[in-house]
């Protein structure tokens, strides 16, 4: 029988990264207000971080990237349409209200959002609402029942709500409380500071899905994760 030291006793240090039980994705629950059942559409090549969760009709593009503890719940509102390389960064929190939708073409969506999007740590996306391509919304901030233009630059802990329309381009600042069409009417434009830091946090976060991927072997599974079936089967034995 192999001796181990006392503090590492029952543990297993595996060569490289592996991921199990790592998230959660399922259809949503039947209820009064929503019978359908629909699992979530996630593309191979996006990458969904540990402790996430992804439920219900929920659309996952290229090379989207949920980071860990994500919630993406679209068991009231729904459905919920993320486009091709956004990020939704640790913490944060996708649900939708049983009434309302937004339109993006001729579907009506809960939720969506657009391409290149960064959905910054512990932010609230709350439907109704549809978020432009190029937005970044910061730390804390909460978005709820509103329409973003694109490459809008929402600042940390700011709200937005209130059913208003904000303009492409426009800059909320940090702790702003933008709850009517006239407040959201009298934004700045986004100064070029802050164009300049959104347009480093896309790209920063454009190279993870394949990036954290690969930190798990070289096999692709049906998931779209990665991984080494030998590190797996040795952590499992």
């Amino acid at each position: 029988m192999k001796s181990y030291p006392d503090d590492q006793r029952g543990k297993i240090r595996p060569k490289g990264s592996f991921n199990i039980n790592a998230h959660f994705i399922a259809p949503n629950p039947r209820t009064s207000f929503n019978i359908k059942s629909i699992r979530p559409l996630i593309d191979t090549t996006a990458y969904v971080g540990p402790f996430s969760s992804i439920i219900g009709d929920v659309t996952i593009g290229k090379n989207v990237f949920i980071a860990p503890n994500v919630s993406i719940r679209a068991d009231e509102g729904t459905p919920f349409f993320i486009d091709s390389c956004t990020n939704i960064q640790d913490g944060v929190i996708l649900h939708g209200l049983v009434n309302g939708r937004v339109m993006e073409g001729n579907i009506e969506y809960s939720i969506f959002i657009g391409k290149h999007v960064s959905c910054a740590h512990g932010c609230i996306i709350h439907g109704p609402c549809k978020i432009g391509d190029n937005v970044f919304i910061g730390f804390h901030s909460i978005v709820l029942n509103a329409i973003i233009g694109t490459c809008c630059y929402i600042s940390h802990n700011a709200l937005v709500t209130g059913g208003i329309k904000v303009a492409p381009n426009r800059f909320v600042p940090a702790g702003a409380i933008i709850d009517t069409q006239a407040k959201a009417d009298m934004l700045r434009p986004v100064p070029q500071s802050q164009e300049e830091f959104a347009q480093e946090v896309q790209h920063i976060n454009n190279e993870f899905p394949d990036a954290y991927s690969l930190m798990f072997g070289a096999t692709k599974c049906s998931c779209g994760l990665s991984c080494d079936p030998a590190t797996l089967k040795a952590v499992l034995r």
